[in-house]
């Protein structure tokens, strides 16, 4: 490689790499105790049990389940309803109309022996917090989009990074870290080994962090695209005046896919489906098959099935980075793999950072010769 090539490649990665590495360094803060999201809320959020009741007793209709909910929430609609896999636990989400925005919308849970409500965890506090800082910073859409950005911007560092840590590996052996000159170079080895070590790890975290900036975007182009062919025959037709039963609706999806269990069902009207249906989501029961949805739609009036199919391949991607983002498919001891990588990383940024900061100043031919002579940046 050629001097030039090196001089150009040695710009982009540190460029790249001051322009977003606070933002990276926040992200891999705040990512740490999320990795342990599940594990952190169980231990500090009393779940509630459910009374004993005797063995086979058997479950509430959902109507009923849905019933007693909104009668807990004089004039507002159903959204959503989830269902929990370890326990008969039904969330119901509602608010005042069909497309209320978040911030209007009401969470609650119900025991389906009984469709009483039981209480549910408080959504604030410090996990919370962190989540959304982690998200988009409390700034909405231009955040995640912002993060998404930075996020891209990381993964051309690590790319020109391998790029120019190919030049300076010919002069030592790999892993070497000169422990006997400055402590600048001994820093500089450390950094240029751990980012090789974490290469794969930072590389896949950084892209799949970078999809799930587009999750809006992406279900956009699934309502225009997917979700519009399927409800194509119902184009002009006016809204159900009346809701026919959700147990119906959600019998009718299990038996269109008799090998998946319902994750959630989006109500008409909302953002998840249309004006005419209940879209019933079901999963699989591996750890895999349980990230990829397929919705189907059922008619909100008949009960009868209109259309159900596997998601694009591009909701797919999605779903399938958000897990893999915070390692969520190998259980705890993929989450301390996580973790450490996580850690590792963040010690890679800070020498980066320290590295920028205490570099000398030399022109940047006398930095590049060092460099190709194995010493220093």
């Amino acid at each position: 490689m050629t001097r030039a090539s090196i001089r150009l490649w040695y710009g982009i990665h540190k460029w790249t790499s001051l322009v977003c590495t606070v933002f990276l360094l926040m992200l891999c803060l705040t990512g740490l105790p999320l990795i342990f999201h599940e594990e952190i809320d169980a231990a500090t959020e009393a779940r509630s049990a459910l009374p004993p009741m005797p063995a086979g007793t058997p479950l509430r209709s959902l109507d009923d389940v849905m019933t007693a909910a909104l009668a807990s929430r004089p004039g507002e609609v159903g959204l959503f309803m989830s269902f929990d896999e370890d326990r008969p636990v039904v969330n119901v989400t509602t608010g005042p109309a069909a497309d209320a925005p978040p911030e209007q919308m009401h969470f609650m849970s119900l025991d389906r022996r009984t469709a009483q409500l039981i209480p549910t965890p408080d959504d604030g506090g410090v996990m919370h917090f962190l989540l959304q800082l982690h998200v988009d910073m409390f700034l909405g859409l231009p955040g995640t989009l912002f993060l998404g950005l930075m996020g891209l911007l990381f993964f051309i560092a690590i790319v020109s990074g391998v790029v120019v840590y190919g030049p300076f590996m010919k002069k030592l052996d790999f892993g070497t870290v000169r422990t006997t000159r400055s402590q600048r170079i001994k820093w500089l080895d450390s950094h240029n080994l751990l980012g090789i070590v974490t290469l794969a790890w930072a590389s896949v975290v950084g892209l799949t962090g970078v999809i799930n900036t587009f999750s809006l975007p992406i279900l956009q182009l699934w309502q225009v695209g997917q979700l519009a062919e399927m409800t194509a025959p119902y184009a002009g037709q006016s809204p159900p005046t009346h809701l026919g039963s959700i147990h119906v609706a959600v019998d009718r999806a299990m038996a269109a896919a008799p090998d998946m269990r319902p994750q959630f069902v989006a109500f008409p009207g909302g953002s998840f489906s249309s004006k005419h249906h209940y879209a019933v989501f079901l999963q699989g029961d591996t750890p895999l098959t349980k990230k990829l949805l397929r919705p189907a739609l059922i008619d909100a009036e008949t009960g009868e099935l209109t259309d159900t199919r596997a998601l694009p391949w591009y909701v797919q991607v999605l779903l399938l980075s958000q897990p893999l983002h915070f390692g969520d498919y190998g259980a705890l001891p993929l989450k301390i793999l996580w973790a450490l990588l996580d850690i590792v990383t963040i010690v890679v940024l800070g020498s980066g950072v320290y590295l920028w900061l205490g570099r000398r100043r030399s022109p940047i031919e006398a930095r590049l010769l060092e460099l190709q002579t194995g010493g220093v940046q």
